[in-house]
């Protein structure tokens, strides 16, 4: 999620009736190389500190929006707010709102508006602001839902012996809390030793900077094992860094204009792995 600029939905699940990503230019793993991929991650993270002594343990990094999220239902519940604020004001565009359903939501907020037929542009305007200036606050990420099989496979991970770092483009000051909520609440690993939630001081800062500076960090902790994002960048930044990790996109959506992926990189479609 690009939350420095603010103006989009954050990555959002896109799929066509075939299953595949409607939006990505990437081949996904097929189902059940996908399995194997996760099954291996998981064998990676053995680790028992008791007959490990001076080893580093696995680390396995997981972003959150567009990766163990899907983020539509947020965005979702912030429009439907709205489109109750507008039934007096604007009872066309209301209703518009009112119909609206998760799977018409594309990257970009104006993107998403036009696809139900809002292009006008005071009504644009006043709606970006609406959403965003709930989207990236700590109240509505309860509405956010983990992807398929993505709280078992964090737990799987957990439990074999890594260390989980929840590496997230969000913010401490207005995304720290509802974040470590929405983790517990969904049973994900968190609050635990070996598990951190790590987030930018800043909703300024770029997504792309913040990663980059903080995964070599990472070392501090264990040995990165595996990383997975929905972001190209973030994806190509971790297999730079960490050459014998496995990095993993998650295919949901990434910002337009990504860079081309590094042929190294799986991508997968969801965390179900059995």
């Amino acid at each position: 999620m690009s939350q420095s600029s603010q103006t989009s939905h954050g990555p959002a699940l896109s799929m066509s009736s075939s299953g595949r990503n409607a939006d990505g230019p990437f081949p996904r793993l097929a189902v059940q190389r996908q399995h194997e991929l996760l099954q291996r991650i998981v064998e990676r993270c053995k680790h028992d500190p008791a007959t490990a002594l001076g080893k580093a343990p696995p680390l396995v990094a997981f972003d959150l929006d567009g990766t163990l999220f899907d983020n539509r239902p947020r965005s979702l519940a912030i429009l439907k707010e709205l489109a109750e604020e507008w039934s007096a004001r604007h009872p066309e565009a209301s209703a518009k709102l009112a119909r609206m359903r998760a799977d018409e939501m594309a990257y970009l907020m104006s993107d998403s508006l036009a696809r139900i037929g809002l292009t006008e542009t005071e009504r644009v305007e006043e709606a970006t602001a609406f959403w965003k200036e709930r989207f990236f606050a700590d109240e509505h990420i309860r509405h956010d839902i983990p992807l398929p099989g993505a709280v078992d496979f964090a737990k799987a991970c957990y439990e074999a012996g890594a260390v989980l770092i929840y590496l997230t483009g969000r913010d401490l000051p207005l995304m720290g809390i509802g974040s470590f909520r929405s983790l517990r609440d969904h049973g994900f690993p968190i609050g635990l030793l070996g598990t951190e939630l790590v987030l930018k001081p800043d909703a300024a800062m770029p997504d792309e900077a913040f990663k980059r500076l903080e995964m070599p960090k990472l070392a501090r902790i264990g040995t990165m094992i595996a990383s997975f994002d929905n972001e190209p960048v973030n994806c190509n930044t971790a297999l730079a860094q960490s050459p014998s990790c496995d990095s993993v996109l998650v295919d949901t959506q990434h910002l337009p204009g990504a860079p081309p992926l590094d042929p190294r990189v799986h991508v997968i479609a969801d965390f179900r792995f059995t």
